[in-house]
This record gives structure tokens, sequence and C-alpha cells, in this order.
């Protein structure tokens, strides 16, 4: 199993940061700042929860005035060696300490991000005070650093995954639009990968908009524009949604017959593989590209089944011709999703259309 996320909040990563700590502000305590850390609780402590535990044990060692704290914590993220998701506790501290010092822990989140992503933070500025948040998303838009760049789009998602809910945007997505408008021609891909984020978070609540936006764009020259489209619309794809399909060039009722449905083993154990295959065949005088997914229906803990759908592949079916599709699909145990057994459910579908379906039974380990 991979080893959880939350372990790289670690005691050789604190140690590091308590030693660039102690380098700029010799009055720090490192001995009872890691052991102040590294707790009773901290082996119960989820991801988000030893962050936040760690930033408050921070403010117990570093000057209460928050403007010192942060030119310290400055200082300190310069002299780390490696860089990576632990370092969310600096902006974790501005986001906790820093919501009454707007002049200060704005400047702090932009000079943080550029080390590690300030999004998760960022969302307890937009619920104080969206307009002026969104205010500055602009202003960052156009900042020198991709990183900076990627924040302003990353961190005004409506649906940001383990991010803070802002409901605002979830209703009205408006103030978003500006700021998506200036980068989705950005130079760098992670910043346009998030435009696409983005686009699909508005989707899941305000279909119409993202569809609007995508249509718009198509007579622009938008680089990676197909990447864009595609990872903007997925989620309106996985659901069928015809003007979705329509925009990528997928008919919502393609002329395919599917036969050949076969799942082995019929019984799995969770850790195992379960290979599926099966065969399209073409029904009409002209070729046709596919969209080519797979739903797997997981048995849940109050006995109903949950589907979730995985990409399998995209393929252009010749008139009257056949595919035969074969995939393997890992009941692997891994953090995000946990298997109750019982039976399960294996779906095609193609182009948004669900056709024929077959049943097995996964068993623990």
């Amino acid at each position: 199993m991979p080893e959880p996320l939350k372990n790289l909040f670690n005691r050789p990563y604190f140690e590091s940061l308590a030693d660039s700590i102690r380098f700029v502000y010799p009055d720090f305590d490192r001995s009872s700042f890691l052991k102040s850390v590294f707790d009773q609780s901290w082996d119960a402590l989820a991801l988000k929860e030893r962050m936040h535990h760690a930033t408050r044990c921070l403010h117990q060692y570093l000057p209460h005035a928050y403007p010192d704290a942060i030119i310290i914590l400055k200082k300190s993220i310069t002299r780390l060696e490696h860089h990576g998701f632990a370092d969310m506790v600096f902006s974790d501290y501005v986001a906790i300490y820093g919501l009454q010092h707007w002049d200060i822990s704005i400047p702090a989140l932009e000079f943080f991000t550029q080390y590690m992503s300030a999004e998760f933070a960022v969302r307890h500025f937009l619920l104080k005070d969206l307009e002026r948040m969104m205010a500055q998303m602009l202003v960052w838009a156009k900042h020198d650093s991709h990183h900076v760049r990627r924040l302003a789009t990353e961190g005004c998602r409506p649906r940001l995954p383990w991010g803070l809910s802002v409901p605002a945007l979830k209703k009205d997505p408006s103030p978003i639009i500006p700021v998506l408008e200036i980068l989705k021609n950005d130079p760098n891909d992670n910043v346009r990968h998030c435009v696409a984020n983005n686009l699909n978070d508005i989707s899941r609540d305000h279909p119409p908009i993202t569809l609007k936006i995508i249509k718009q764009w198509l007579d622009e020259d938008i680089q990676d524009f197909d990447y864009i489209r595609r990872r903007a619309l997925r989620t309106l794809i996985k659901q069928g949604h015809p003007d979705a399909l329509a925009l990528l060039g997928f008919s919502a009722n393609p002329d395919i017959q599917i036969s050949d449905l076969t799942g082995l083993p019929e019984e799995i154990r969770v850790g195992q593989k379960f290979y599926f295959s099966f065969t399209i065949t073409s029904t009409s005088d002209r070729p046709q590209d596919l969209m080519i997914d797979y739903i797997i229906h997981h048995q849940r803990a109050n006995g109903q089944l949950i589907p979730k759908v995985f990409k399998l592949s995209m393929k252009t079916i010749k008139p009257s011709a056949s595919l035969n599709i074969k995939k393997q699909h890992s009941f692997q145990e891994v953090t995000t999703r946990r298997y109750y057994p019982g039976i399960h459910k294996l779906e095609i579908q193609i182009n948004g259309k669900n056709f024929i379906q077959k049943e097995f039974i996964l068993n623990d380990k």
C-alpha cells in the first residue's frame, strides 16, 4: 500500500525546519518545538490535522508579534535544502494568524507559494473578504512567477479538493472568469492545467457557464487548447452531456454494438486485479470517434452500489469494423478509497452512454 500522504509531515522535515528557524532566530527552542509537535496525539492525526497542529506549535515558539514571526519564516524557508508538501505549514501560519494583517499576509502568501502552493491558505482570505481577495487574484494572474499565477486560478477553484469550501464561488463563479481569461493561454503548463481544473469545477454547478466559455475559446489561438477543453469538460463527458460531447467531436448516440463482455476472476480479493474484455462493433457506414470509459459500481458499507467512472481510451472505429478492448483494474488498497466486500458491477460507457454490465464479487483479503 502506498505510504499515506500525511507521513510527509515527518521528523526529518521538522528537524530541518527547526534548524533553519534557529539559524535566523537564535531564541527558537528547537527541542521544545519538536517535543510539542510529536506529542501523544501525533500518530492519530490526519493530513491537515498534522499541518494545523505543527502550525500551532510554531506559534508557541516564534515571537507572538505577527509581523516579526513572518519575517523569520520568510528567511527560514529560503534556508531549507528541500521543498515539498510539508512546506504548507508556512502558508498555514498566515491563514491561521494573519487574517487581521492583510497588508503583511498577502505578500507573505505570494512569497511562500513560490516554494509550496498556498492554495489552502488563500481560501481563508476568500471567506474573509471575497471581493478584495478576488481583486488580488487578478493582480497575481499577471505576476512574473508561474507559481503565483497558478495560485491565482487554483486558489479560487469552487471545489478545490481538500480546501475550505467557498460557497459564494459555488453559487456565482462570475468573479473567477476574468482570472481564467488572463491565464487561459499562459506559457506554463501547470497554470493552464489549473485553468482547466477550475472550469471543470464550475461545470459541476453551472454547466452552461463552462460550455459557453469553451465555445468562446474555440476560435481563439490558445496553446494546447485540446487538452484544456478535454480536462475542463471531463465531468460533463462522464455524465454524457450532449453539448460537451459535441464540443469534443463525439456523438452522444454512437452507432455501435457491445458484445462478448467477460470479466475474470468472477470472485476477486482486495489486492488482486480484475481482467475484462469486450468487443465494439460499428453499425455505421462512416468513421466514428469513440471515448471509451468503464464504470466500477463499488459496494459501500450501507449496501448501496456507488459508480465511479474510469478513463480507458479514445479510438476511431471504421465503418462496420470491430475493436477488441482489454483492460485490467487493480483493487489494490489505496489511502483514498476503502473497499467493501460484496457484489460489484462493471459497466461499459462509450461517449457518455452506458451499455452492458457484468457482476462480480469482491471479497476481503
